[in-house]
C-alpha cells in the first residue's frame, strides 16, 4: 500500500454554506493529512453534512464498506456530536478524491483511530453553529443555550427552535475553531455506544443494487480476462477465432501486459453482450503460455528450501537480547518445536469485478475497492492519462479481508474498456479468484526456549523461514522483532532467513498475525505443558506486573496489563478449570495486533465428521474477550465484527490452504479451498473489556488468536499437538 498517509495536525478547519436546495453544509479539513500522488503538501481529508430545512440531515461516509461498518459507524460520531435524531438521519457514500477527503482506504483496523477525533469535531462544529444561529436569533449569549436531538433549547427563556429552522442563517456563519468546541460528555450519549443496525441493510435484504457486481450502464458489454497459470507469463500464441465465432461475443484479443504482479499482467481477454456469452468464448480459447521462471516453484520445493535453511545460520537476526545460548544451555528445560503454515486465499463471496467507462480520453470506474487512491494512480500511469482524468467510484464491497487492498481487477476493466471503446463489466471467475489471489504466505518457524526450576521462561529463539529478497520480506512475509514475547524474556532472539518467491502475497485479515499469532500461542501453550502449570496461570506469570513494553506511541508496543486483562475476562467467560467430558477440551490464546488485545478461548472435540467424512475436530464454542478502547461505536457492528474473524480464522485453521504445482496454484474453487460451513460454525460470546484508551478497530485482532485456542483445546482434548496447518485430517 503506498504511503499515502502523514501524522495529521490535530486543527480542523471548517467552512460552512448553503447546501444546493437549501440547508446548511458542512465541510472539515485536516491539513497535512495526506500527500496523494500529484496533490500538493496538505490536502485535505474531509467529511460533509447537509442539514436540510426539514430537519432529515445526510452525512456522507468517506470510507469504503467493505462489511466492517464503517458507512454506519462514522456517521453515528458525527450524529451524535451534531445532536440530531438518528432516525432524520440519511446516510450516502462519499465521493473518492484524496484531494478533499483525504485518506479513504479501509485496511488495517485503521478507520476508527483515525477517525474519532475528526469525525466527531465536524459534528460538534454544527452543533456550535446552530446554536450560534439561535443566539442571534432570539438575542442571548449562546453560553446559555443547550441542543436536544435536532432542536436548540433556550432554558431561561423556555424556547426551543428546530435545526431545520436554523440552517440558513447557520450557514452564513464562520465556523468555531474546532479544537475550542467541547465534545459531549460520552456519559450522554444517545447513538454512539447503542446497537445500531447498518445503514445498508435494507437496500441488501430487498436486493437493491449496491456491490460492484450489481453495477449496469447504458450500452455496457461483459469481459472476462484469461491469465497464465503462471504468474505473469506472456501468451506465446492463441487461436482467437473460435472464442469470436461464440454468439454474442464482440472481440477477443491479446493484453500484452507487464511482468509486475499488481498491475496489468498478460493475458486475453473475451468482450461480449453477457458475461456467459463471454466466459463462454473464453472456453473456447486454445492458449499457449510463454516459459516463465516462477514455473520452477512448487510447495514442495518452498518446503525442501525451508528445511535447508533450517539447518543453516540465520540471515539475519531482527532482535537479540541477552544470551540465548548460554541461558538455554542452563535452563533445567529446553522445549523445542517446529510450525509452518500455508499460502491461503481470500476467498471474498463476492468475486473480483469492475466496471469502467472510456470516453474521450478519460476512464470512469465503479469499484469494491479498499485502496482507490492506489487504483487512480496505477491505472493512469498503465493508460497513460492523468490521474485527474481517472473517476472511481465507490461500490459496496462482498467481502474484502485484504485482498481489494490491490487494483488489479480495476486496471484490467480500465484496459478492456479503451481497447473496445465502450463500458465493460469485467468479472472473475470463482477459479480466476482463487488461482489468481494475493495469497498470505506460507512460514515457517523453529523454535527453542529454556524454562529454569521455577517453571519461568528464560530464554526464546524463533528462526522463521519466509519469502523475499536477501535484507527484505514479500509482501505480508514479515515480522517484528519486537513480537511478544519480545521484551519480556530477558534472552532473546528473533532470526529470519528468506527464500525467493514468484507467487504474488498481500494483506489477509490480520496481515502476519493471523499466522504468528498461531506459532506464538500454540508454543506457549507447550511450555506451559513443559512447566507443570495451567495455561492461564502460566501465561498470566508471564504477562507478570502490568506494563508498557516498548516505547508509547508505537503500534508493536504492548501492554502487559491489557493482555491480562482479557485473558482473565475470556477465562471467566469460557469458565476456565470447569470439567469437560471425556474427549472435550478447552484451549485459550491471547494475542496483540491492529492496536486492539484479544484474547480467546474454545472448546472442542474430535468426532465424526458431516456427511461420513470420517473423525473430524468439531468446535462446540468460542469466546472472544476484546479490548480496543474506551469506546465501542456501535455494539452490534462490533460484535459482528469480532465473530466474524472468529468464525474465519476456524474455517482457515481447519481445512484451507492453496498448494503450488509447476508455478500455478492447484486450488480452484470451495470443493478444494472450503469455508466454513454455517452447520460447522459454533456460537461466539464476545465481551468488551473497556480501557481508558482511544478506540480502536476490530476487523482484525480477534482473528491471531482464535486458531492457537482452537489447536490448545484440541491438545487438552487428544494429546496430540497440531504444528502444522491446516489441520485437516491429522486427528481422524
Amino acid at each position: 500500500m503506498a504511503d499515502l498517509l502523514e501524522k495529521p495536525s490535530r486543527r480542523l478547519f471548517l467552512q460552512a454554506g448553503a447546501a444546493a436546495g437549501g440547508g446548511l453544509l458542512l465541510s472539515f479539513n485536516l491539513p497535512g493529512a495526506v500527500r496523494a500522488a500529484g496533490a500538493p503538501a496538505g490536502a485535505a481529508l474531509n467529511a460533509f453534512v447537509r442539514i436540510a430545512p426539514d430537519g432529515i440531515v445526510t452525512i456522507a461516509a468517506k470510507r469504503p464498506e467493505i462489511g466492517q461498518g464503517m458507512k454506519t459507524a462514522l456517521p453515528m460520531m458525527i450524529a451524535e456530536e451534531l445532536d440530531v435524531d438518528w432516525a432524520k438521519v440519511r446516510v450516502e457514500q462519499a465521493p473518492v478524491d484524496a484531494k478533499i477527503y483525504g485518506e479513504q482506504s479501509a485496511g488495517g483496523s485503521t478507520s476508527t483511530p483515525d477517525e474519532w477525533e475528526p469525525t466527531r469535531q465536524v459534528g460538534a462544529v454544527g452543533r456550535a453553529l446552530l446554536i450560534q444561529a439561535a443566539a442571534q436569533r432570539w438575542d442571548v449569549p449562546a453560553a446559555g443555550l443547550v441542543t436536544e436531538p435536532g432542536v436548540v433549547v433556550d432554558p431561561a427563556g423556555k424556547r426551543r427552535i428546530a435545526y431545520g429552522e436554523l440552517v440558513e442563517a447557520a450557514a452564513k456563519l464562520t465556523p468555531p475553531d474546532p479544537g475550542a468546541v467541547p465534545l459531549k460528555d460520552p456519559k450522554t450519549y444517545r447513538i454512539v455506544g447503542k446497537a445500531h443496525g447498518q445503514s445498508d441493510n435494507p437496500a441488501i435484504v430487498t436486493g437493491q443494487s449496491l456491490f460492484g457486481i450489481d453495477v449496469r450502464l447504458p450500452g455496457m458489454l461483459y469481459a472476462t480476462f484469461l491469465k497464465a497459470p503462471v504468474f505473469a507469463a506472456k501468451v506465446d500464441k492463441v487461436d482467437l477465432a473460435p472464442a469470436k465465432a461464440v454468439k454474442g461475443v464482440r472481440d477477443a484479443f491479446i493484453v500484452e501486459g507487464g511482468t509486475a504482479l499488481e498491475g496489468l499482467l498478460p493475458g486475453v481477454a473475451v468482450v461480449a453482450d453477457s458475461w456467459w456469452a463471454a466466459r463462454k468464448g473464453r472456453n473456447a480459447l486454445e492458449v499457449s503460455w510463454a516459459d516463465h521462471p516462477t514455473a520452477a516453484q512448487s510447495t514442495a520445493a518452498f518446503a525442501a528450501k525451508a528445511a535447508e535453511l533450517a539447518r543453516q545460520p540465520p540471515q539475519r537476526t531482527l532482535r537479540k537480547d541477552g544470551d540465548v545460548d548460554a541461558a538455554l544451555k542452563s535452563a533445567a528445560k529446553v522445549v523445542t518445536a517446529s510450525y509452518d503454515y500455508p499460502f491461503i486465499a481470500h476467498a471474498t463471496l463476492e468475486p473480483q469485478n469492475c466496471t469502467a467507462s472510456w470516453k474521450d480520453g478519460k476512464v470512469e470506474i465503479w469499484a469494491p475497492a479498499q485502496n482507490p487512491e492506489d487504483g487512480r494512480e496505477l491505472v493512469a500511469k498503465t493508460l497513460g492519462i492523468s490521474q485527474d482524468d481517472v473517476t472511481i467510484h465507490f461500490t459496496r464491497s462482498g467481502g474484502g479481508f485484504g485482498r481489494r487492498l490491490m487494483n488489479d481487477f480495476m486496471v484490467e476493466a480500465a484496459w478492456i474498456s479503451k481497447v473496445v471503446g465502450a463500458p465493460v463489466k469485467l468479472l472473475w471467475t470463482r477459479e480466476d479468484d482463487t488461482q489468481h489471489d494475493f495469497f498470505r504466505p506460507a512460514g515457517w518457524h523453529h523454535l527453542s526456549a529454556g524454562l529454569d526450576a521455577n517453571g519461568d521462561l528464560v530464554a526464546w529463539r524463533n528462526h522463521f523461514v519466509s519469502f523475499g529478497p536477501e535484507k527484505g520480506f514479500v509482501r505480508a512475509g514479515n515480522i517484528s522483532g519486537n513480537q511478544f514475547p519480545a521484551r519480556a524474556v530477558a534472552n532473546y532472539a528473533q532470526d529470519v532467513s528468506v527464500m525467493p518467491l514468484g507467487v504474488p502475497t498481500g494483506w489477509l485479515r490480520a496481515p502476519g498475525n493471523n499466522a504468528i499469532g498461531w506459532v506464538l500461542q500454540s508454543f506457549i501453550d507447550e511450555l506451559a505443558v513443559a512447566a507443570g502449570e495451567d495455561p492461564v496461570a502460566f501465561r498470566r506469570r508471564l504477562l507478570g506486573e502490568p506494563r508498557l513494553l516498548g516505547e508509547p506511541g508505537k503500534g508493536d508496543s504492548v501492554h502487559t496489563g491489557r493482555l491480562r486483562g482479557v485473558l482473565d475476562r475470556a477465562a471467566e467467560m469460557a469458565g476456565w478449570g470447569r470439567k469437560v467430558p471425556k474427549g472435550t477440551g478447552l484451549g485459550i490464546a491471547v494475542h496483540y495486533s491492529h492496536q486492539g488485545y484479544v484474547a480467546v478461548a474454545v472448546e472442542a472435540s474430535v468426532g465424526e465428521g458431516p456427511m461420513g467424512a470420517g473423525r473430524a475436530p468439531k468446535v462446540h464454542k468460542a469466546w472472544a474477550a476484546v479490548d480496543v478502547g474506551r469506546q465501542i461505536v456501535n455494539p452490534s457492528g462490533a460484535e459482528q465484527q469480532v465473530q466474524g474473524s472468529v468464525l474465519d480464522a476456524i474455517g482457515a485453521t481447519l481445512r484451507q490452504r492453496i498448494t503450488f504445482e509447476n508455478g500455478s496454484a492447484v486450488e480452484s474453487n470451495f470443493g478444494d479451498f472450503p469455508l466454513l460451513r454455517m452447520a460447522e460454525a459454533p456460537p461466539v460470546e464476545v465481551a468488551f473489556v473497556l480501557s481508558d484508551n482511544k478506540p480502536t478497530g476490530l476487523g482484525e485482532p480477534a482473528y491471531p488468536p482464535t486458531p492457537p485456542a482452537l489447536c490448545n483445546a484440541l491438545y487438552a482434548a487428544t494429546g496430540r499437538r497440531i504444528r502444522t496447518l491446516p489441520i485437516g485430517d491429522q486427528l481422524a
